[in-house]
C-alpha cells in the first residue's frame, strides 16, 4: 500500500512542477509539457517521474540544457508525503479515512505548489491559495456535518476552530507587515497564514507560528554562515509555514504523546 501511495505521490510532484512552472509563465496545464529551454515538446518515456532524469544525466535530449534538481526533488518529496499520509491515515475499510486522506492528499499537494512557487519567485500564488482555502472550508463543513453530535464544545467543530486559527495567523501577519511596512512579512504571508490556520484549527496554530519562526531562524542563520544571504536579505516565509502545517498534522502519528501536550487536541 506503501507503494502505491509513493508511486501515486512522484506522478502527482511532476504534475506539481508543471502547475509552478505554467502559473508563472501564464500557460495552459492542458498543453503537453515542453523543455523551458527550447520548447520542444518532451517525449512521454522523457517524462516519468525520477527516472527520466536519471536516464537524461539531468539533460533535455534535445537541447541539452540542464534539468533543475528542483523536478525530481519535487516528485520525490511529493511521493514521500503521499507515502506517509497513505500510512497513518489510510484505513482500506474505513470510508470516513478515505476522506480525509483525499483532503491531505489535496491539501498538501496545494500547499507544496505554494512553497514551491514562493521559494522561486517570492509570491504566493493567490489562486492557488483561495483553492485550498475552499477544498479545506469543504471538508470541515463535511467532516461537522457527520460528526456533529460527538461535539462537545463550539471549539470542537473543524470550521469553527478553523476559522479561529485563520482569523488569529492573518491578523498577526497583516500587523506585523503594516508596521514593519513591509520589510519583516509581506502581506502575501498573511493570506497563508490564514490558510495555515484554517487549516490546524485552534488552538494548534499558536505551535504552527511558533515552529515555522524557529525553522526560519536555523535556516536562516545557516545560509547567513554559508554565506549563500545576508543580514539585509529576503528570505520567503511560505516555505516555513508550509513545512511547520505538515510537521504538526504528521509529527503527532508519528509520536502519539505529542497529542496530549498542554496546546494540541
Amino acid at each position: 500500500m506503501l507503494a502505491i501511495f509513493f508511486i501515486f505521490g512522484l506522478i502527482i510532484g511532476s504534475f506539481l512542477n508543471a502547475v509552478v512552472y505554467r502559473l508563472n509563465a501564464v500557460e495552459s496545464l492542458l498543453e503537453r509539457s515542453h523543455c523551458p529551454h527550447c520548447k520542444k515538446k518532451i517525449r512521454w518515456f522523457d517524462n516519468i517521474p525520477l527516472l527520466s532524469f536519471i536516464v537524461l544525466s539531468a539533460r533535455c535530449r534535445d537541447c541539452g540544457e540542464k534539468i533543475s534538481w528542483q523536478y525530481p526533488t519535487t516528485e520525490f518529496l511529493t511521493g514521500v508525503v503521499f507515502a506517509l499520509v497513505g500510512n497513518y491515515f489510510f484505513l482500506p475499510y474505513n470510508s470516513a479515512s478515505w476522506i480525509l486522506t483525499a483532503y491531505y492528499l489535496a491539501i498538501f499537494s496545494l500547499l507544496a505548489v505554494i512553497f514551491i512557487y514562493d521559494l522561486k519567485y517570492m509570491e504566493i500564488p493567490m489562486l492557488i491559495l483561495w483553492i485550498g482555502i475552499a477544498v479545506t472550508i469543504a471538508y470541515f463543513l463535511t467532516y461537522d456535518w457527520q460528526n456533529f453530535n460527538l461535539a462537545v464544545s463550539i471549539l470542537d467543530l473543524k470550521i469553527v476552530s478553523g476559522i479561529l486559527g485563520g482569523l488569529v495567523a492573518f491578523m498577526f501577519f497583516f500587523v506585523l507587515a503594516a508596521y514593519s511596512k513591509e520589510t519583516w512579512m509581506g502581506y502575501g504571508d498573511a493570506y497563508i497564514g490564514m490558510l495555515a490556520g484554517l487549516i490546524v484549527g485552534w488552538p494548534n496554530i499558536i505551535w504552527t507560528l511558533m515552529l515555522s519562526f524557529a525553522v526560519g531562524a536555523i535556516i536562516s542563520i545557516g545560509l547567513i554562515i554559508a554565506r549563500k544571504k545576508t543580514m539585509k536579505s529576503q528570505v520567503p516565509f511560505a516555505p516555513f509555514l508550509v513545512l511547520s502545517v505538515f510537521l504538526i498534522i504528521i509529527l503527532p502519528q508519528i509520536f502519539p504523546v505529542l497529542k496530549y501536550f498542554p496546546l494540541y487536541f
